[in-house]
């Protein structure tokens, strides 16, 4: 290698030491960084429990056919106010063939005893008259007669009832679907012309309607495990729908599960309260709502905000950092008390005046805004 080039190498050596040095004197040139402070103040917290669930109906009821058969006719609307007793739709049966002929069998039947007995009677009769026979066997022939004319009523009805559903056609005829609570109709899952099953032992039947009684709202819920053990039934909640532009409604709880439900890797308990609802409020099964369960409150306690609290890694335990006379700051371990999430109550180690430090990095942008 020759001297120049030696020469050259050793130059840039030097260059690069120089560019270090600097950028280290450079870098210990750098402001020290300006952190921002927060006094305590005094304020009121209040601590509350939210339920999340929906607001339904107390009582919802759905309407089922006592016969099977085809919807006729549908006399109400989704929305419409029933009162008890109501119309609201008509079954047109369609009847069983094999069941059909048997009940019109039964009736040929019944026919042939009926003139059997009739001419039986009316001889008797005759020969009663003239003092042939004895009154008992007159009396006998008269009860046959009687007798088997019921058969025959019996059988026709049996027929038509088989045939069309009922006898009279009637308000109390199981052909007719009447509502049994006054309410608002909720939903008409049906059309004319669907076939319906009556309810019975071994199917729940067709529903052929739903009724609820809209002036009667209950809230149902659920809660977290770790909070289920604050409430109690009989206490008074506040219900928040936001269907109705956060609109609260004032309401009694007055249920609380014995037993949770895993939900999510979460242990929920199902609550139950009952919602005072004006009548010109118009309301809808199923809205979405939030029970906001009031815990604890406390008025004019010391606080900081929550977000200034620092925590040990060791420990856990809570500490701040508050400012001293030199710019410096010193770390102070903190009691607290009761929080709404965003305001912390403390009850030792910080007193009023301090300056607390926003443990966040101030952004230049916010220093060159205090400066100006």
């Amino acid at each position: 290698m020759s001297k120049a080039v030696k020469i050259i190498i050793g130059i840039v050596l030097v260059l690069l030491l120089l560019v270090v040095l600097k950028y280290f004197n450079d870098s210990n040139k750098e402001s020290v960084v300006d952190f921002k402070t927060e006094q305590p103040f005094f304020t009121s917290i209040n601590t509350k429990v939210v339920a999340t669930g929906k607001l339904n109906p107390e009582e919802e009821i759905e309407l089922k056919p006592q016969i099977s058969g085809i919807v006729d006719k549908i006399l109400v609307e989704e929305g419409d106010i029933v009162k008890k007793g109501d119309l609201i739709a008509k079954i047109r049966v369609v009847p069983n063939e094999q069941n059909l002929a048997s009940a019109n069998s039964r009736i040929s039947s019944a026919k042939l005893s009926v003139n059997n007995a009739e001419t039986l009677y009316k001889r008797n009769k005759a020969l009663f008259e003239k003092g042939i026979v004895s009154k008992q066997d007159f009396e006998n022939s008269e009860l046959s007669y009687n007798q088997a004319k019921e058969t025959y009523r019996q059988a026709q009805n049996d027929y038509q009832i088989i045939k069309q559903g009922s006898l009279s056609g009637g308000s109390s005829a199981n052909t007719n679907i009447t509502a049994q609570i006054p309410g608002t109709i909720l939903e008409i899952p049906i059309r004319e012309g669907d076939q319906v099953i009556q309810s019975n032992n071994f199917n729940a039947g067709t529903t052929i309607a739903t009724i609820a009684d809209m002036s009667k709202m209950i809230f149902e819920g659920k809660v977290d495990e770790a909070e289920v053990g604050k409430i109690e039934e009989g206490k008074k909640i506040k219900v928040v729908l936001g269907a109705l532009n956060e609109k609260d409604f004032p309401a009694t709880l007055t249920f609380v599960a014995p037993k949770g439900i895993e939900e999510n890797g979460a242990v929920q308990f199902t609550i139950k309260a009952d919602v005072q609802v004006e009548q010109s409020t118009k309301i809808r099964a199923g809205y979405s709502a939030n029970a906001e369960i009031e815990m604890e409150s406390k008025d004019s306690i010391l606080s900081i905000k929550e977000s200034l609290l620092q925590f040990d890694r060791i420990t856990e335990k809570p500490f701040v950092e508050i400012k001293n006379e030199d710019g410096s700051f010193k770390k102070v371990d903190v009691e607290t008390g009761i929080s709404d999430g965003i305001n912390i109550e403390i009850t030792n180690g910080v007193k009023e005046g301090d300056n607390i430090k926003v443990w966040n990095k101030a952004s230049e942008d916010n220093n060159d805004n205090q400066n100006n």
